[in-house]
């Protein structure tokens, strides 16, 4: 299998899939990842536990209409290239 941009296109694809689906009550609390658990105070420097919750938001907002066309796009060409 070559190593080609599309495979690079899938592959972020499928990961910004993975992150939007997570659900913050089933399974990031689980982990001790949900947001009401990271209480930081004021001046505090951002741990790198509250920098990933705030990616995963951020994707999670930025993300969720842009995702949509690219499954789309994704899914045509699988089915017309094969």
């Amino acid at each position: 299998m070559a190593f080609t941009l599309w495979t690079i296109f899938e592959a972020t694809v499928l990961c910004l899939n993975a992150v939007c689906v997570l659900n913050e009550e089933r399974f990031l609390a689980k982990v001790g990842w949900a947001s009401w658990q990271n209480v930081q105070g004021f001046g505090e420097p951002p741990s790198v536990k509250s920098q990933m919750l705030n990616l995963i938001k951020s994707i999670r907002t930025v993300m969720r209409v842009p995702l949509i066309f690219l499954n789309i796009v994704t899914i045509f060409v699988k089915m017309i290239l094969g």
